[in-house]
């Protein structure tokens, strides 16, 4: 297999059983096929009535693995990984969600790309105006559980993050993922693909958007694409970052999220 010059990753929110789950279907695979990536991750996907990840599996030809969403019907929500190219291990763990019965998931897939490992997380953490601190804590556990993966398992590509961080760029979590304040785990931040390589304020939650009605707060960035640093150049600078699911198919819209796509440096 030749090395790809470039990886294009993507994320996107796909909005549970909200709305008309069947209704939306089409639209879904519709706007994931049109940006064609790599490899994605999802969040708010469904694992009971409808198996999401067996139906993506099915139409868009793709490997998945998902992180147990559970019997409870309150907690169907997962976290899944899509990828072209082979996953060779995943594994998951829980967030810590305070007094919540646990729910919040990240998720790790490695996957063999055509250059070698790919280490990419994606999570879906909590959602509340005031749980800074709660997400705060969140990501120290998924940076910690990245930089022991990175220490155990080296490779040359850096780890990817992407997910519902249900946080804007200037918050206190992101500050500290992306190094603007001190990080969870010293000698570990992220890239921010979108400050890098997006273009205008990138909001992924939107009032443009016809499900978003009367948000108390639209207009926001709370989806990522994060690489990791240190690493070595150029592998895994971002090249490019754009929205998609952002134009109806048929009339339809797929989530309430808009989804991000980024090509990286291979």
């Amino acid at each position: 297999m030749e090395p790809a010059t470039s990886l294009r990753v993507a994320t996107w929110n796909l909005w549970w059983r909200h709305g008309d789950v069947a209704e939306r279907a089409p639209a879904i695979l519709e706007a994931i096929r049109a940006v064609d990536p790599d490899i994605i991750g999802l969040q708010e996907v469904c694992s009971l009535d409808p198996d999401q990840p067996e139906w993506l599996r099915d139409e868009l030809g793709l490997e998945v693995v998902a992180a147990p969403g559970g019997d409870d019907d309150r907690f169907t929500i997962t976290n899944a990984i899509a990828s072209r190219w082979p996953i060779v291990a995943s594994d998951w763990r829980y967030l810590d969600v305070g007094d919540m019965p646990k729910h919040r998931t990240v998720l790790w897939a490695q996957i063999d790309g055509p250059a070698g490992p790919i280490d990419v997380y994606t999570a879906h953490l909590s959602h509340g105006f005031d749980q800074s601190a709660l997400r705060q804590r969140q990501v120290g556990e998924i940076a910690t559980w990245v930089a022991d993966q990175r220490r155990a398992d080296g490779g040359a590509f850096p780890p990817i993050l992407l997910g519902d961080l249900n946080a804007v760029p200037d918050s206190d979590e992101i500050r500290q993922l992306t190094g603007r304040a001190a990080p969870p785990v010293p000698g570990l931040v992220f890239s921010d693909a979108w400050e890098q390589a997006g273009r205008g304020d990138g909001a992924t939650y939107s009032e443009a958007n016809p499900y978003v009605d009367d948000s108390a707060w639209p207009e926001r960035r709370l989806d990522y694409v994060l690489v990791g640093w240190p690493r070595r150049r150029p592998s895994g600078n971002p090249l490019s970052a754009q929205l998609f699911g952002v134009e109806p198919h048929r009339g339809i819209i797929g989530s309430d999220h808009y989804g991000v796509v980024v090509d990286l440096h291979a």
